[in-house]
């Protein structure tokens, strides 16, 4: 069998069980935005590219309160975090044309969330025929585009639509 390597997966898979900072906690204290790759801030929730995403486009919706559990969160955070993720879609469909969404959380550790105790919510554009043989034979994910290149493209349509609101 022939490996291809993807070292920049190295310090995720290294640190994600070390993690002194959660990273949603991290993004929401920085002001810069591409350097954290926040896309939207709302008042109680954010929207934020995917560091290792399965797709280009790949984002989360994570609420500035650090809560393990979707269940006990507020009705303000809950509501936001359903008013973002109309906005991703819509921004998204402009952006890249998908043909569908796969839309979800991994709550829990056992579940395969990254950060088991920050919930957020995963969406990820889809099209016919993305997936390849790559992660089944090389086991490696094979993204068409960087981050820098998937903020630049989204971030211009994250703010027209902020001023709308």
């Amino acid at each position: 069998m022939q490996y291809v390597a993807a070292p920049w997966r190295r310090a995720y898979v290294r640190n994600v069980h070390k993690m002194t900072e959660c990273v949603f906690c991290r993004a929401k204290k920085t002001k810069d935005g591409k350097r954290s790759y926040v896309l939207y801030r709302g008042k109680h929730s954010f929207i934020i590219l995917n560091k290792f995403p399965y797709l280009p486009g790949h984002l989360m919706i994570a609420p500035y309160r650090h809560a393990a559990s979707y269940e006990r969160s507020t009705n303000n955070e809950s509501g936001e975090i359903a008013q973002l993720l109309k906005l991703v879609l819509k921004v998204l469909k402009r952006a890249y044309h998908p043909q569908g969404f796969n839309i979800g959380m991994n709550l829990g550790r056992s579940a395969g969330a990254g950060v088991a105790d920050h919930f957020h919510l995963h969406i990820i554009p889809r099209w016919s025929g993305d997936s390849n043989f790559m992660p089944i034979v090389g086991r490696t994910k094979v993204v068409i585009e960087d981050l820098e290149t998937t903020f630049g493209r989204l971030l211009p349509l994250f703010e027209k639509e902020s001023r709308k609101r």
